[in-house]
């Protein structure tokens, strides 16, 4: 499916066509589905601004996006808006991550956590069923930058989460260290593993090398599944970057978790899940028996809203003009780092990444509190992050660096 840019008119009528097609609860005579229209004494579609505005008009009218359009049968209440969810499916995983047409399934979640909930439940699932095996044979992989999401979900699947060291300086995994403790874990028990590679990790922006989680497994005789959290880079790394290889061309690679309320600037509550056909199954759940399709999300009941606000983001860009948007980003951050190397400031970057992390010891902490840099620990920093957005303007750069130039005269 290709990513086009549309006009604004075209976008609105075919998300108001959409929502034509959806159930209407005002005209129509359902009677027994346990939802209707937003609250009309809070929410009111008589407001004119809201008759015009698709995402606003998807809200009032409230589809219920439950269960996972790609596969099949669902709810046909709400087809008009699903139809937009599974084109968002499809233009994540065929134009970004290069899969073949129709060969990924996936949902919009409620954000990057429950994606990769989703995708842990599946593979511990798997490992369950098709192995037998038991919940002390299974463990999460990934490395200590990894999102705390990953640490939560073996708290709530009840296994274990092993965080790999990295190098200070690089952030690649230290590789001696990890194979000590995929030793103990292997002398442990532990068979099946659940790798979470990182696409941009949260505090510095750095890629995961799949090839290396591939090589340590191997080597250690693990059954694995390789799931890629991509929940920050995904709508920047395999832009930005044309010889990125993480996707779904990757044999070893088998599902993503993105976040639209990043940098696509969708609303909070958008992230994405993605993963290969057949998979799905390992978290069907038979007992929504009243649910067309029955139901496989880890969410259940979602909001349409949330999809077809993704949805109208993609048709105001398109491919060319996100490319566009984001090597602004990056360009942005390399004008940043190239200030930062002229005062000797100390700092990481991934390459082409639009975080940049400078050491804590280089920069007054009341600084970095005033303009919202972000430590990687609060009672103890090692490091503070400047995330180069769409608001982080050279102009805003300029007189962050006037001050710390200020200082350090001073000094």
């Amino acid at each position: 499916m290709e990513w086009k840019r549309k006009s604004e008119a075209e976008s609105k009528q075919r998300v108001f066509d959409a929502l034509k097609n959806n159930v209407n609860y005002r005209s129509g005579s359902v009677l027994g589905v346990p939802g209707t229209y937003l609250d009309p004494k809070v929410f009111s579609e008589e407001i004119s601004f809201v008759r015009e505005a698709p995402y606003l008009s998807t809200l009032v009218h409230n589809p219920n996006h439950i269960g996972c359009h790609t596969l099949g049968d669902s709810e046909s209440y709400f087809e008009g808006t699903q139809v937009l969810e599974r084109e968002v499916i499809r233009i994540c995983s065929e134009n970004i991550f290069k899969a073949d047409p129709d060969t990924v399934d996936g949902y919009v979640a409620a954000g990057g956590t429950e994606a990769n909930l989703q995708a842990i439940w599946i593979y511990r699932n798997y490992f369950l069923q098709e192995y037998k095996a038991s919940l002390s044979e299974i463990a999460v992989v990934c490395t200590k930058d990894s999102h705390y999401s990953m640490q939560k979900a073996g708290n709530i699947f009840q296994i274990q989460c092993v965080l790999l060291p990295v190098e200070k300086e690089t952030r690649v995994i230290d590789h001696a260290e990890a194979e000590a403790k995929l030793a103990l874990l292997k002398k442990s028990g532990v068979k099946y593993i659940i790798v979470v590679s990182n696409m941009m990790t949260t505090m510095f922006g750095s890629i995961d090398k799949v090839e290396e989680y591939v090589e340590l497994m191997t080597a250690f005789g693990f059954q694995f599944k390789i799931h890629v959290d991509a929940a920050y880079g995904g709508f920047y790394a395999p832009i930005v970057d044309e010889k990125n290889t993480i996707n779904f061309t990757h044999p070893m690679v088998n599902s993503f978790t993105m976040d639209a309320h990043k940098l696509l600037q969708a609303p909070y509550g958008t992230g994405i899940f993605l993963i290969r056909k057949d998979w799905m199954k390992y978290a069907h759940t038979d007992a929504a028996s009243y649910v067309v399709g029955a139901d496989c999300t880890l969410s259940g009941s979602r909001s349409g809203a949330n999809a077809i606000a993704i949805w109208l983001i993609f048709a105001a860009y398109g491919r060319h003009e996100w490319y566009e948007k984001c090597m602004t980003l990056e360009r942005r951050t390399s004008w940043l780092a190239k200030e930062l190397d002229t005062r000797g400031i100390r700092y990481f970057r991934a390459p082409l990444s639009n975080i940049v992390a400078i050491h804590a010891n280089q920069i007054p902490v009341g600084l970095a509190s005033g303009y919202g840099l972000v430590p990687d620990d609060h009672h103890q920093p090692s490091w503070f992050k400047i995330v180069v957005m769409d608001h982080v303007s050279i102009e805003k750069l300029e007189v962050f660096l006037e001050e710390l130039d200020a200082i350090i005269v001073h000094k």
